[in-house]
């Protein structure tokens, strides 16, 4: 009984220890980041400020079988050799974050805090944008409905983190909600819900890279835009495009001219525009990219989002996800249409996983990118701004 009662307590007391260590840790990342107002990034001094894009990690999917938790863990796997090879100042987590239609709990953030958590855990900060599956409505698999019937389903537990309720539940998680959960429990996050009247649009906000000098100067602007898919149809609206014409001339005002401050713009499906400079075949073609396995997915529409960005000479690159089996960059008019490289395990396709890495450097000015794999070798470098 005695030796029963202390092997309690030393596993009560490492838990507590545990519990310790990362409310430590959580306090020092926020005392180490938050030194610039919050739509502010600071370069690190003397060096290039690199960015991980992490694309279509689709975390939960088939949650309810073996293989669904397993291609979770294999995904957190490429990301941790990403960011440990990399060793980047900022994550992107560029949609498909999850796969909420096979999702069957009430509150989807359990599997988003699953997905930003190698992030999370070195101190990176990262932000956000939506994909079409992040709050897709739940599927209800037709072979539920065979002989075998509904599988023993494991859902959290009412004292979980995230779980909302104790039962399975199959109404899904909206794109508000998931915004507020990742904002509220990590400081880490500079992601941004965006304006109300973008509405049903959620992710909509713009980033500045400040120099590391001058925090009012800068070197850099970010913009994330939600291209919808899910719970309403895949297009980013005339709303949206009014939003960023109006925010990029209040930041970016058309009287710096050639003096403006660079641009980099970043959402999770691919415009039509990627499908007019889709290569036939890559090797012979001004793209740099090692797979071009598949056709390019495009929005439904076009708004205007395109026209507005080809008549800024200052908006140097797009960068998408979706496409799975794509992850080149080709030259289109004044700036560069970009896939990040597949990440996750979920979704479809058995190309091997990576990331796209971008390096930002200040004086002068260049945007250089390449892919690094989940093996730890990178390839597909090209300098897409100098």
């Amino acid at each position: 009984m005695e030796r029963r009662a202390r092997k309690c307590w030393t596993i009560a007391s490492l838990t507590s220890f545990s519990l310790l260590l990362r409310f430590i840790l959580a306090v020092e990342c926020t005392l180490s980041l938050r030194t610039s107002p919050e739509n502010q990034i600071r370069l690190p001094p003397g060096a290039p400020f690199k960015i991980a894009l992490f694309a279509d990690l689709h975390f939960g999917e088939n949650a309810w079988t073996d293989w669904g938790p397993h291609q979770d863990v294999n995904s957190l796997k490429v990301m941790s050799t990403v960011l440990d090879k990399e060793k980047p100042d900022f994550a992107i987590y560029l949609g498909d974050v999850i796969t909420a239609n096979n999702i069957p709990i009430a509150n989807a953030s359990l599997y988003w805090d699953q997905a930003i958590s190698p992030t999370r855990n070195r101190c990176i900060p990262w932000a956000s944008v939506f994909g079409n599956h992040d709050d897709a409505p739940f599927e209800w698999p037709m072979e539920w409905f065979s002989v075998t019937g509904i599988p023993q389903l494991h859902c959290p537990t009412a004292n979980s983190s995230y779980s909302g309720e104790e039962d399975c539940s199959f109404r899904g998680t909206r794109r508000l909600e998931l915004m507020r959960n990742e904002i509220g429990d990590n400081t880490l996050s500079f992601s941004k819900a965006g304006p109300k009247e973008l509405w049903p649009s959620i992710s909509n906000y713009v980033l500045q890279l400040s120099s590391p000098s001058n925090p009012e100067s800068p070197v850099a602007f970010l913009y994330f835009m939600d291209s919808g898919g899910g719970s309403y149809p895949e297009v980013i609206s005339r709303a949206q495009a009014e939003w960023f014409k109006h925010k990029s001339r209040e930041l970016n005002p058309d009287s710096r001219a050639l003096c403006r401050v660079p641009e980099i713009i970043f959402w999770h499906i691919p415009s039509k525009a990627y499908k007019k400079v889709a290569p036939t075949f890559l090797l012979f073609s001004s793209c740099v990219g090692s797979i071009n396995k598949e056709s390019v997915a495009p929005q439904e529409d076009e708004m205007g989002i395109m026209k507005l960005l080809e008549e800024r000479p200052s908006v140097k690159a797009v960068f998408v996800g979706h496409n799975h089996g794509l992850d080149w960059c080709c030259p289109y008019k004044k700036l560069w249409l970009c896939f990040a490289r597949h990440t996750g395990y979920g979704g479809y396709g058995n190309w091997p996983r990576g990331a796209r890495i971008l390096e930002i450097s200040q004086d002068p000015f260049s945007l250089k990118s390449w892919i690094r794999m989940e093996d730890g070798h990178s390839h597909s470098e090209v300098i897409l701004s100098s």
